[in-house]
């Protein structure tokens, strides 16, 4: 009877999974299927929302991380590369085990850790890109880097590969970014603030 057990609890995993990834493939394909306008103004929308509540209820932060993502893009792109790759992977991982009988202990936590941190680090480095537009136009508010980096969202909608690349650009940049404030707020912020010995005082 064990073996026979085994099997079944091996058979019902792999069907788990294999459910998970059909899921996955059908929502692509539903994607796919909607007219490319229709992509660009949904895309568009979500972008607005996420980003305005993100920034709203992180707006410190928020300001924090947009503007050391555009201070040094290439040293936030090169730390939130890797870094959204390892939270992506978690993410893929604990969606694929949440059917199986260790999802409810695994699974379940690394799918609320990708949906917590992907659409704030997407809100914070969408809002970058759109900022470093607006400044070549005259202009440097944080709603107008909103509205642009969100119509730069909206058009990449118009091809699957353009969307993935301007997520993956954004998600990258925004994720180092906030990485970066995260480990400078660690230490001490300002040097004026910082304690001095008194044999060293002028």
């Amino acid at each position: 009877m064990w073996p026979l057990d085994l099997y079944t609890i091996g058979g019902r995993s792999g069907l788990g999974s294999a459910v998970s990834l059909s899921g996955a493939d059908g929502t692509i394909a539903a994607y796919r299927s909607l007219e490319p306008f229709v992509r660009v103004g949904i895309q568009f929308v979500v972008a607005v929302l996420v980003t305005t509540i993100v920034l709203g209820l992180l707006h410190r932060y928020g300001s924090k991380a947009v503007r050391k993502s555009r201070q040094s893009p290439v040293i936030s792109i090169g730390i939130g590369g890797p870094s959204l790759l390892v939270v992506s992977g978690l993410a893929g991982t604990g969606y694929l085990i949440v059917d199986t009988s260790i999802g409810v202990f695994f699974g379940i936590p690394l799918v609320i850790l990708g949906a917590t941190v992907i659409p704030v680090v997407l809100a914070i480095g969408l809002t970058a890109i759109g900022r470093t537009i607006a400044s070549r136009l005259g202009t440097d508010r944080l709603w107008v880097g909103i509205v642009i980096g969100s119509l730069v969202s909206g058009l990449a909608g118009l091809a699957l590969s353009a969307t993935i690349g301007v997520a993956g650009l954004a998600g990258a940049l925004g994720l180092g970014a906030s990485i970066r404030v995260l480990f400078s707020g660690a230490g001490t912020a300002r040097p004026d603030e910082r304690t001095v010995p008194p044999a060293n005082k002028i």
